[in-house]
């Protein structure tokens, strides 16, 4: 698939067919996370897979954004782990590229995900941090449903004129 088009196709797909995702697969969703660009190269990020069906349907109970966890066949944590970076406060601009590009990476390969925001709220991130047995240091940003899409993707033109400026507002 060209990069446009994964672009242009990718969608935050809620509804899974009853099919296994290959591990085979979350593993090169995982190292294209790993490739994003971060401040310094620190790579402040940490990855948690889990297939624990117990554990992905109990997310809903605190997060009320994240039902569609229950049908996915995997689920992918993302943690930034600013602690003893040299630019600590850049974690989340380096998490948030490692997660497009599992967005983009997934859809490279025919699965859909959806970006589940964690980070910044503190009653997710708690739960988050109870549930998966994250440290304190470690801050839940951000769990990615992945499974096989139900509907099939269509590109979308979004491109908006009225948002680009020229040199100044």
């Amino acid at each position: 698939m060209e990069l446009l088009e994964a672009i242009s196709t990718r969608r935050s797909v809620r509804k899974y067919a009853e099919k296994e995702v290959a591990d085979e697969m979350i593993d090169k969703i995982i190292r294209a996370a790993m490739t994003a660009p971060s401040a310094g190269n620190q790579q402040p990020w940490h990855f948690i897979i889990t297939r624990d069906r117990e554990k992905m349907n109990k997310v809903s109970g605190f997060h009320p954004y994240a039902s569609m966890l229950k049908n996915a066949s995997v689920a992918i944590v993302v943690c930034g782990a600013p602690n003893g970076k040299k630019w600590p406060d850049f974690w989340p601009q380096d998490c948030s590229a490692a997660s497009q590009n599992m967005l983009l990476s997934a859809r490279d390969l025919g699965l859909g995900t959806v970006w589940v925001g964690v980070y910044p709220l503190e009653d997710r991130m708690e739960g988050m941090r109870k549930l998966f047995g994250i440290p304190d240091d470690i801050y839940p940003f951000a769990i990615v449903p992945v499974g096989w899409p139900e509907a099939e993707f269509k590109a979308m033109d979004r491109y908006n004129s009225s948002l680009i400026h020229s040199e100044s507002w």
